[in-house]
């Protein structure tokens, strides 16, 4: 593996230093491809896809065209033909049954819509009960329209980003659900997809480089420290991952699956996007200082990186947290609506899974930034000859700042140096 491109301002880093690298990221793809190999899962061992229509069944896709704010009773069992869609090889609008979670209410006129056509059903009025909405429409509009900001913006390493994503998700499709369902070690299989997933998208949307490595290297320790503390807290905790509904689904269907070891590969990988983001911006934080200040010490540019990364550390553990107080919003009013304190409902199964998978990241979050500030700092080429004193005796800024006081560039700086 050949590291280059170093940042602007900065040198060259020296070819030991980038030998060393490509031996060791060189020795962890090798892992990763070992790992990728040994895991991967056996197709005849897969269970049979569920269909989860009978053969009696068939699905059909209309337009909404009228809802009724005065419904008329549909058979004998008390529904109401409340919204009417038109159906191809229908010449008339149709009536749908609704379940009671999905009032007429949620439908507008144009709306599109997913069926099930029960035969059996026709007896009660209607063989068409509703399934779902379809989204395909908006949800590639807001895809396409996340592309064009990101590439307006960040141009082609915003589309390699992007197309890293795709690659990652096709290793987790392809790769880790079935070697989850077929009974594969779930730690070894989250470990191997977390660093296939972060070469992809690391080097291919920030390049081969000494900074992008050493973010790489980062990031690595704080997925393995995420991995460890989560191996012993789902267990500590007493996590019964058998209680969500979907769980216990999959406990019936695929009884290979272990369903701890689906929880803890999946804090894994939530962990994985968290480092990379921090880890990235940290090196490149130090990568820039040592461009504004050439002849810094490795001590002064590790202290100043981690008051970057210091200010990092408390945006994103709070965002972390906030990010699942959203996604949790109708379960905490749900709660909330009981007589629990807030001790209580820290406990309860669904919230305890949610805070330990939020501290185990948050936790290797904090001790990946000052390792990668580290990495950073010792790798981060140091000034070459031609950054000392210019020959005709003028000294050039940045060193002139950092030599006034030989102790200078070992102390913190404080706000008056700003």
């Amino acid at each position: 593996m050949h590291l280059h491109r170093p940042a602007p301002g900065a040198s060259p880093s020296p070819r030991s230093v980038r030998l060393v690298l490509g031996v060791i990221m060189g020795a962890l793809v090798a892992a990763t491809g070992a790992g990728l190999a040994w895991l991967w899962p056996d197709r005849g061992a897969l269970p049979e896809r569920i269909a989860y229509l009978d053969q009696t069944a068939s699905w059909a896709y209309g337009t909404v065209v009228k809802i009724d704010p005065e419904p008329e009773p549909m058979g004998q069992n008390g529904e109401v033909a409340a919204v009417f869609v038109t159906l191809p090889g229908e010449s008339e609008p149709q009536p749908i049954h609704l379940s009671p979670e999905v009032p007429a209410e949620d439908f507008s006129l144009g709306d599109r819509v997913k069926l099930m056509r029960l035969p059996a059903a026709e007896e009660t009025g209607s063989p068409y009960v509703f399934a779902d909405f379809v989204r395909s429409g908006p949800l590639i509009l807001m895809a396409v329209l996340f592309a064009a900001a990101v590439f307006a913006v960040a141009r082609w390493k915003g589309l390699a980003a992007i197309a890293g994503l795709v690659l990652s998700l096709l290793v987790v499709w392809q790769f880790l659900l079935p070697a989850l369902i077929t009974g594969k070690n779930p730690l070894l299989a989250g470990l191997v997809t977390s660093s296939a997933i972060m070469f992809i998208v690391v080097y291919l949307a920030h390049g081969i480089s000494v900074k992008t490595t050493t973010a790489l290297l980062g990031t690595f320790a704080g997925v393995a420290v995420v991995a460890g503390l989560a191996w012993w807290a789902i267990p500590a905790t007493h996590l019964t991952p058998r209680t969500h509904e979907g769980m216990s689904q999959m406990a019936y269907i695929a009884p290979a699956v272990d369903l701890r070891g689906v929880l803890l590969c999946g804090m894994v990988l939530a962990g994985v996007g968290v480092l990379n983001d921090v880890t990235i911006t940290q090196a490149s934080a130090v990568w820039e200082l040592r461009g504004a200040e050439p002849a810094a010490s490795r001590r002064r540019l590790f202290v100043r990186g981690m008051r970057i990364g210091r200010d990092h550390i408390a945006s994103t553990v709070y965002t972390i947290a906030f990010a699942y107080v959203g996604t949790a919003l109708a379960l905490l009013v749900l709660v909330n609506l009981y007589d629990h304190s807030p001790a209580d409902v820290l406990t309860f199964e669904e919230v305890a899974e949610e805070l330990v998978r939020t501290l185990v990241a948050s936790i290797g979050l904090v001790l990946a930034i000052p390792l990668t500030t580290a990495i950073g700092a010792a790798l981060a080429a140091p000034p070459t000859p031609d950054q000392s004193p210019t020959t005709d005796g003028a000294v050039p800024t940045a060193v002139a700042s950092v030599s006034a006081d030989p102790t200078d560039s070992d102390r913190e700086p404080t706000d008056h140096d700003q």
